[in-house]
């Protein structure tokens, strides 16, 4: 099964000085140790005061800063309290120079302690090795270097899962309820907010990720379709189209605020969305008036619109040739100069063409040919097609990985792999390679979804396929004959799948690593910190707030309090009657629970025997049973009472030791 991302995995490795394959020398730097000097570390300080308990915290080890802090998302104040949404920020930096440390693989953990465990530097060097080699005995309250696997489902639901591939299993987290039927999805960049359009509701439902929870829907009055956020983030847009209001084009909506900015119309749908990279223009397809609108992002105004051909279905855009390609149903491939509004490419290639994508680094694009079974390769700087490869039948969706592109089939199971330094100007065949994603064909699911249902693995050379039909989310590792793990969507179909990254990684700032998560318990933790290289492991101290709510809900919910009033291993005589006592007070107040008519209590012995009594008040919330124990022997007495929310295994034991022979 896979396992921990491959930084980590050899990580652990290293700490448990295992013989992994794969697992890399140890670095020169030695781990950080209980001489060296923090610059300001709760954990090397007396317990931590309430302000200094929410941070923010600074560690300096062999010439590196690690400052870290913890901001609630939610205006809550600045201390820590459960329940509550959290920003956690790690800046990794020079210290003689200041300058940011980017390109890092840190890992945290928040642990919760005990009562009675004191921390300190080897304390905390052995929770790391703990977390890092996956112990499933020795869990944090909080790991932040997981990823989250949803699922767009064929009924008004996303299914949220922990995919324990290392376990051999999953969780499932959550389960959120959407208005209707989802059709397309995207996230921020930071990955704190989902946006779910929802045509038979005509909203966009909006999800937290921090705790999984829904938010008030955006209301359009039209029906949204695909969904796009530009890259600086700043506007959510939402192709509408509304025949009975006449409505046809994109909602145009601010971020975070949700308010809506504009409503521009482009044209009879169904559309597609592309920008440039640095968020100046939009580009909306209109398939129904076969053109593409250019949208100036900064007027929210339309600029241009281009006829391009018969049902433009795809956009891309292109980095390197500063391009935004259109694919259409006539078989034209048409490119567009993203600065000049002009067509600057049109090559005619076979009708029923389908998605087109570009490279990562815009290298090069790839068209899908879904009715003659396809894949033309573009070079954008060149505007030429410079390679075409088969397919299996019908392909429908691409994806990539650092190495790979994935070709998914609609009317096969089958998922085919091409390297992509092995194809390009100049090379002759295309090399391909394929595995099974599946029992069933990927369009034999009963509501297909435009979004992606395959996406790459953070962390890893792997990817996540979701098969509608099979009901299952596949884990595929490169280089595998087959998936190596995979997981039940709780019988719905997976229309869709997405990934929300929890590991600390750099989102906005070089050398600043940042995840969101929410406290889930109250209590003072360890905030685990792992770096290899340099190796630094230290444990910050911080403190959970409780919540005043949960808390008056938790108090509310405890069992009454049992108090012996005979000693435990009281030795008695067996066959004689021994009257047993015990006080019952309110767990909050400490007042006696007098009047209770549901006191019960039960004994038994090592044996088999065992027997139930009801219990008498005498008076002060005391409560007697009298008892005989029929032989010798050790014997168990436990008590219970409903109406106080007690039960036998919350009882404390009180143990009799019966001598002697039963009087005949």
């Amino acid at each position: 099964m896979p396992e921990m991302k491959p930084i980590l995995r050899a990580a652990a490795a290293l700490l448990l000085l295992a013989t992994t394959a794969g697992a890399v020398p140890p670095p020169a730097e030695p781990a950080a140790s209980p001489s060296a000097s923090p610059s300001a570390s709760p954990s090397a300080s007396p317990p931590a005061s309430p302000e200094s308990a929410a941070g923010p915290w600074r560690y300096e080890h062999q010439g590196v800063a690690v400052d870290l802090a913890i901001e609630p998302l939610d205006g809550g104040g600045p201390s820590l309290r459960e329940g509550h949404p959290v920003r956690v920020s790690i800046a990794i930096s020079d210290t003689a120079s200041g300058q940011p440390l980017p390109g890092l693989f840190p890992a945290a953990w928040m642990a919760l302690r005990t009562a009675d465990e004191e921390g300190g530097e080897e304390a905390c060097v052995q929770k790391v090795e703990e977390f890092l080699g996956g112990s499933i005995l020795h869990q944090a309250e909080l790991d932040l270097n997981v990823y989250y696997v949803l699922a767009l489902n064929d009924d008004p639901s996303i299914s949220v899962v922990d995919p324990l591939f290392g376990f051999g299993g999953t969780k499932l987290l959550a389960m959120l309820d959407l208005p209707g039927v989802g059709e397309d999805w995207v996230l921020t960049p930071d990955q704190s907010r989902l946006y779910v359009s929802v045509p038979s509701a005509g909203v966009v439902a909006v999800g937290e990720t921090a705790g999984w929870t829904m938010e008030d829907p955006i209301r359009l009055g039209a029906i949204p379709g695909r969904l796009a956020i530009q890259d600086d983030g700043a506007y959510l847009w939402v192709a509408v189209d509304d025949p009975r209001s006449e409505t046809h084009g994109v909602a145009v909506i601010e971020l975070p605020s949700k308010g809506q900015r504009a409503l521009i119309t482009t044209g009879p749908g169904p559309h597609d969305l592309a920008f440039t990279a640095d968020s100046r223009y939009a580009f909306v397809s209109n398939r129904g008036a076969g053109s593409v609108s250019v949208i100036d992002v900064r007027s929210l105004e339309r600029v241009a619109n281009l006829r391009t051909g018969a049902g433009p279905v795809s956009l891309a855009y292109s980095p390197l040739a500063d391009a935004v390609w259109v694919s259409h149903r006539d078989g034209t491939l048409v490119a567009i100069d993203a600065r000049r509004h002009r067509i600057t490419a049109r090559l005619e290639l076979e009708p029923g063409l389908g998605q087109i994508r570009f490279t990562p680094d815009g290298r090069l694009g790839f068209v899908v040919s879904t009715r003659e079974n396809l894949l033309h390769v573009i070079d954008p700087a060149k505007g030429e097609r410079v390679q075409t490869g088969d397919m299996k039948e019908g392909p429908d969706q691409l994806a990539f990985s650092d190495q790979l592109l994935y070709v998914r089939h609609r009317a096969s199971e089958i998922v085919l792999m091409v390297p992509l330094d092995q194809v390009g100007a100049g090379k002759t065949t295309m090399p391909v390679v394929d595995f099974t994603g599946g029992h069933l064909p990927f369009g034999a699911g009963r509501r297909p979804s435009p979004a992606d249902s395959i996406v790459q693995a953070p962390g890893a050379n792997a990817v996540l396929v979701a098969n509608p039909a099979d009901q299952v989310i596949y884990y595929y590792q490169e280089g595998m004959a087959a998936p190596m793990g995979a997981f039940k969507n709780y019988d719905r179909e997976p229309r869709a799948v997405l990934v929300v990254d929890r590991s600390l990684r750099q989102r906005r700032r070089p050398g600043v690593y940042e995840t969101a998560a929410e406290l889930r318990r109250p209590g003072r933790y360890d905030i685990a910190f792992f770096l290899d290289t340099p190796r630094i492991i230290h444990c910050f101290e911080a403190v959970v707030e409780p919540d005043p709510e949960r808390e008056r809900a938790r108090r509310a919910a405890l069992p009454a309090a049992v108090e012996p009033l005979l000693e435990s291993g009281t030795r008695v005589a067996a066959g004689q009657p021994v009257t047993v006592r015990f006080r019952l007070r309110d767990p909050r107040t400490g007042a006696p629970e007098t009047a209770l008519a549901d006191v019960e209590l039960l004994a038994y012995d090592t044996g088999t025997w065992n027997q139930r009594y009801g219990a008498r008040e005498i008076g002060d919330g005391i409560y007697e049973v009298e008892l005989v124990p029929p032989a010798s022997g050790t014997y168990v007495l436990l008590v219970r009472c409903p109406s106080r929310r007690l039960d036998f295994h919350q009882s404390p034991q009180i143990v009799l030791n019966a001598r002697g022979d039963p009087t005949p």
